[in-house]
């Protein structure tokens, strides 16, 4: 069981552990004082549903995924917002929910060209085989409401990829390139994309350093970033 400050995520069952991408699109995404509807797509665990209703006290939020949401049912019925957080299991291509959403998140499958592990569980999650770029898109385009912003995490070239395949229907309107240590190149892209239509000239641009490059000590800006979370800060 990973603990939490405010919430615990059971674990044993999923294919899929807690892990620093989840956490760091968890906490980094735009949440809206008016945001009333937001989804979660490839749950898993339901760690990032259950850190945006942690956020937003009043927000209905669902956890999609093709693989089976029961522990993360569990664990939302665990936490203290069980009234509002829902899980549907199934491919997000074939979800059809009764309204859209004001903000989508996803840690998505990303290794697209890479040698596939022999796990079955770890292949789902991990490589885009069950969600594809294109239909992660199309899903998004489909889902996010007017006005509404989809937020996600991949490595940087992936995210390059993404927004590329996605260009003239989604647009970019804030990215952060994260690094382990400010010697390291950054490994991963947290970025925020619009409808294509609504978006402004350029991205806003910023930086995150995790760790300071000593053990286990951390910067300033990512235990700001995830403090609200984290036993440990």
């Amino acid at each position: 069981m990973f603990r939490f400050k405010q919430f615990a995520v059971r674990q044993d069952r999923c294919a899929m552990k807690v892990g620093t991408d989840g956490v760091l699109v968890g906490a980094w995404a735009g949440v809206r004082p008016t945001d009333r509807y937001m989804l979660d797509i490839g749950t898993g665990t339901g760690l990032i549903a259950l850190m945006l209703a942690q956020r937003s006290a009043s927000a209905w939020i669902v956890g999609v995924d093709v693989d089976s949401v029961e522990q993360a049912r569990e664990n939302a019925t665990a936490s203290p917002w069980a009234d509002r957080v829902t899980f549907v299991q199934g491919p997000v291509q074939e979800f059809r929910p009764a309204q859209q959403f004001d903000l989508i998140v996803s840690n998505p499958p990303f290794f697209v060209d890479s040698l596939l592990p022999p796990d079955a569980g770890r292949t789902a999650a991990r490589h885009a085989v069950l969600l594809p770029f294109g239909e992660l898109r199309d899903a998004v385009v489909r889902l996010l409401a007017p006005g509404g912003r989809f937020a996600v995490v991949l490595p940087v070239a992936e995210a390059e990829r993404f927004a590329e395949l996605s260009r003239g229907m989604l647009a970019p309107v804030r990215r952060t390139e994260v690094r382990t240590t400010p010697r390291r190149a950054a490994k991963r892209a947290l970025v925020e994309f619009v409808h294509a239509a609504e978006a402004p000239a350029a991205p806003a641009r910023s930086e995150l350093v995790i760790g300071t490059g000593e053990h286990e000590e951390y910067t300033p800006e990512y235990r700001a970033l995830t403090r609200d979370f984290y036993l440990k800060f």
